[in-house]
């Protein structure tokens, strides 16, 4: 049977429209969850092209197919923009999500047994950094730091199960952690115990990027990140590294957990890449953080506490304790009203994992949609009114009217 060359509406109605309702949501839905961003129409168009049908293992230059030259070119020109936003020696673009570029720093410098040390998830880590039912926490033997009283990272117990535990493999970065992270401190920490150390800055790497936010380059042996979120590119991953591990960490991502790249994803990583280097950039992510800032403020002037006090950064960490209700609760009344977050869990949540004290906001995607302070003081409130009265159809009913009214304002993809 020879492939029609006829369009999606009409090969598979029922798919095409499913994704049509997807993008009527995402045009009537405030999106608040901070891993998440909407990519350009270019990043879309790179990623729909007939690059997909190309199998390239292997790298550039020392591909185990033939039919590459094209490929090869596409591939580098994602490896030298990604070693230039960051200043970085060495870059893998490879890795189809940020779990699996952990799972190749893992892979290229340790053992099953060998001890690493990350954040904790209950406190704000990610599940790749050691939890106990991921791939990270079932083969290696993993020791979790966690916050001060103040709820910032305890620098002093990270020193202290360092020099306890002797990690092979320190790991610093978060999921749901709105501070600044101290690199230099845990270079410091790892390189007197003599440890790897690996930063996942999937979360902050486009503020990293525009300098909004801590660059862990120069410290860190690797760093890992995600190409969405913050970066605003497509679904991917990338790693990092000195130029020195270079080899290892190629030859972790394949052959070592990897076949075949995705090289219409490659390709829409570099599209991103180059829109990462535009001056808008900066002054996109500055106006992230400004966002971030304004909608922690209103909510804590609404009598609603902020994990941490505050946010320097795209993320907001919302402890509900105060208002009597989970985060479970809080996320499905808030997506009735047409914002849509995340149940979180909060530094020692007495609630268990699928139901958590507090939820997690972000300010990247609304940013990209164009809200900027007049808007966010509006959805600060909206946000309020449904966790003051979460149960009050009337209530629900009138936010969702405003929320409306705002995203008829800010349309997505037009077309």
């Amino acid at each position: 049977m020879i492939i029609k060359n006829e369009n999606l509406s009409k090969i598979d109605p029922k798919i095409w429209e499913i994704i049509l309702k997807e993008k009527q949501r995402q045009n009537n839905n405030i999106e608040l969850i901070a891993s998440e961003n909407y990519t350009s129409l270019a990043v879309m168009e790179a990623q729909g092209t007939l690059l997909t049908n190309k199998y390239a293992e292997g790298y550039p230059g020392k591909r185990y197919y033939g039919g590459c030259k094209f490929i090869d070119l596409i591939e580098k020109i994602a490896i030298n923009r990604l070693k230039k936003i960051f200043n970085a020696e060495a870059a893998n673009v490879q890795p189809h999500s940020g779990s699996q570029a952990n799972q190749a720093v893992f892979f290229s410098v340790l053992n099953p047994g060998d001890t690493i040390m990350g954040m904790s998830l209950q406190e704000g880590g990610h599940l790749t950094h050691g939890m106990m039912l991921n791939m990270s926490g079932k083969w290696f033997n993993s020791i979790c730091y966690g916050l001060n009283k103040k709820e910032k990272i305890d620098y002093k117990k990270v020193e202290y199960l360092a020099k306890k535990n002797k990690p092979k493999l320190i790991i610093a970065g978060a999921s749901a952690y709105s501070q600044y992270i101290d690199f230099e401190r845990f270079y410091h920490i790892a390189k007197n115990i003599n440890s790897y150390f690996m930063v996942d800055m999937a979360h902050y790497a486009g503020l990293i990027a525009a300098g909004e936010y801590p660059n862990p380059v120069p410290f860190a042996d690797f760093i890992t990140s995600t190409t969405h979120k913050s970066l605003r590119g497509p679904r991917g991953g990338f790693i990092l590294m000195k130029k020195k591990y270079k080899k290892i960490i190629n030859s972790a991502v394949f052959p070592g957990i990897q076949g075949g790249p995705l090289m219409h994803v490659i390709a829409a990583k570099a599209v991103a890449f180059k829109e990462v280097l535009k001056p808008d950039f900066k002054i996109y992510q500055k106006q992230v953080v400004k966002n971030a800032k304004i909608l922690s403020k209103i909510l804590d002037q609404r009598g609603i506490r902020i994990v941490s006090g505050g946010t320097k950064s795209h993320i907001i960490l919302v402890d509900l304790r105060n208002k009597k209700i989970t985060g479970k609760i809080a996320e499905s009344i808030l997506e009735s009203a047409n914002i849509i977050c995340n149940k979180n869990s909060i530094p020692n949540d007495p609630e268990k994992p699928y139901f958590t004290s507090g939820i997690r906001l972000g300010s990247s995607a609304i940013t990209t949609r164009g809200f900027s302070e007049l808007e966010i003081i509006k959805v600060g409130n909206l946000c309020a009114d449904i966790l003051d009265y979460p149960f009050n159809q009337e209530n629900i009913k009138n936010v969702k009217k405003e929320v409306k009214k705002i995203t008829n304002k800010f349309p997505i993809y037009k077309n």
